[in-house]
């Protein structure tokens, strides 16, 4: 049987369609632009706060740029090449928040410095975990050249997630700090181990999800005027609540497991479609959170902070009561760069950051980092929806799970909408393990972007059968 080819569309020019390295390089060559950049918009920040603190330009200001510059480069060459095709607009606006919240952390370093007993500088550490961060993210993408790989490791990174979440409890190594026990204590360093176990329970909760998704979806019983999976269907649902509710017991972690417990909900309704799962999660995570109020002093102690933080605005909320006082001053534009006192607020470094950029820019700043964060999430969304096996579809989902979800916890916990749980703000917040866990996470978004199937079609296009 002879073979017959289509006829190729035009492109206007030869009377061919473009390629894959066509399309490619146009990506490529968009994300080295948004790079470019959002390395000027870094640049003018940290400008302006040098000159509020000084009327000249910062003397670090070229050496701090040449870095910034250096970095995004490496990351941008190394997804130009082993990731063709990818999604242009991730490491960007991830690398924009990245910078600006190092400016932050040099503001917060000039607020501390006034005081009579500063406390060491954070912006030089932060800066090299920023330097580690890009390396993680490069390594990511060097030894992980299929995203479905992980596919094939299903318990091995199951039994590891797990263990990460585990190691705190030991003795000598776990730290308790604020009632949690989340901590990692590894020579002169403090680690959280649970944020790069969550990316593990990601990998997990997709590769399974993918391969029982037919028996998860199939509605076989009545619960009155709803059809509903079999019992034994929900088992995993009440494995995971189990585990959230360990975490929540022995780690004393509000945030964790309700980011733990919240990934597995929200994955599976996207894997089956079926609200009964949500139903059921929702019950099982306000029982959990009620025994939680009742067992735990602490739980209890945010829960009341959140519904009168002014009762005790002198101690128990005195946090929560200079975050708003900050978000209030801000007003529309703000204070400006270097012209807040951030240092009103207690760890304004990690969980309150967010509160800085509010007093500092504004709700015009602000605005504009949530729409930074809700564009990422747009775009990990559109990559698990362009994903063409059902493995990639659900990982993409779940890692943008995983990213929102934590940026609505620490947002809604700063700005009283919900209780505080002590999660950090990605990109933004001081700390290396969260960098480090979030730029890991970018990576494993862009290989999925990059599928070798999907890399010629033109961004918004759905796979075809």
């Amino acid at each position: 049987m002879s073979r017959t080819t289509a006829p190729p569309a035009a492109d206007g020019r030869n009377g061919t369609a473009p390629g894959p390295a066509p399309e490619a390089r146009r990506r490529s060559n968009t994300e080295l632009g948004l790079l470019v950049l959002g390395v000027l918009v870094v640049l003018c920040a940290y400008a302006l706060v040098g000159l509020s603190q000084n009327p000249v330009l910062p003397a670090g200001l070229a050496p701090y740029g040449g870095a910034l510059i250096a970095l995004a480069v490496a990351a941008h060459l190394v997804t130009r090449k082993l990731a063709p095709g990818a999604d242009p607009l991730l490491l960007p606006v991830a690398f924009l928040l990245n910078g600006l919240g190092l400016v932050m952390v040099r503001r917060i370093d000039f607020a501390y410095a006034v005081r009579d007993d500063p406390p060491a500088a954070l912006a030089p550490l932060q800066t090299v975990w920023t330097v580690i961060g890009i390396a993680a993210f490069c390594l990511t993408l060097v030894l992980l050249r299929d995203h479905r790989v992980l596919d094939r490791y299903r318990y091995l990174i199951g039994l590891a997630a797990l263990a990460l979440l585990l190691t705190p409890l030991l003795p000598g190594l776990g730290r308790e700090i604020r009632g949690a026990r989340i901590w990692l204590r590894l020579g002169g360093f403090s680690i959280q181990p649970g944020e790069f176990a969550k990316l593990g329970i990601v990998a997990f909760f997709a590769s399974y999800l993918s391969d029982k998704r037919a028996l998860l979806s199939v509605a076989t019983n009545r619960l009155g005027p709803f059809h509903v999976p079999p019992a034994r269907a929900f088992a995993p649902v009440a494995a995971a609540w189990l585990v959230s509710l360990a975490v929540l017991v022995f780690q004393k972690d509000l945030g964790l497991s309700l980011l733990f417990f919240g990934i597995f909900v929200v994955m599976l309704y996207i894997a089956t479609s079926r609200p009964a799962y949500v139903v059921a999660g929702t019950l099982l995570f306000s029982s959990g959170a009620y025994l939680a109020w009742t067992a735990f002093a602490h739980v209890q102690a945010r829960v009341a902070i959140w519904l009168d933080p002014f009762a005790d605005a002198e101690d128990a909320g005195f946090q929560l009561v200079q975050s708003l006082f900050a978000l209030g001053t801000g007003r529309i534009v703000g204070v400006g760069w270097g012209q807040g006192r951030p240092d009103f607020i207690p760890d304004v470094h990690t969980d309150f950051i967010f509160s800085a950029f509010g007093e500092e820019l504004g709700l015009l700043g602000t605005t504009a980092l949530l729409l930074c964060y809700f564009l990422l999430v747009g775009r990990g969304f559109g990559i698990a929806a362009r994903a063409r096996d059902d493995f990639g579809m659900l990982l993409a989902a779940g890692l943008t799970v995983v990213f929102a979800l934590q940026v609505f916890v620490i947002v809604g916990g700063v700005t009283r909408l919900i209780p505080l749980t002590g999660l950090t703000l990605p990109f933004m917040s001081y700390g290396g393990s969260s960098l480090l866990a979030n730029y890991i996470l970018v990576a494993l978004l862009l290989r999925v972007s990059a599928d070798p199937g999907d890399a010629g079609r033109p961004a918004g296009q759905g796979a075809t059968a």
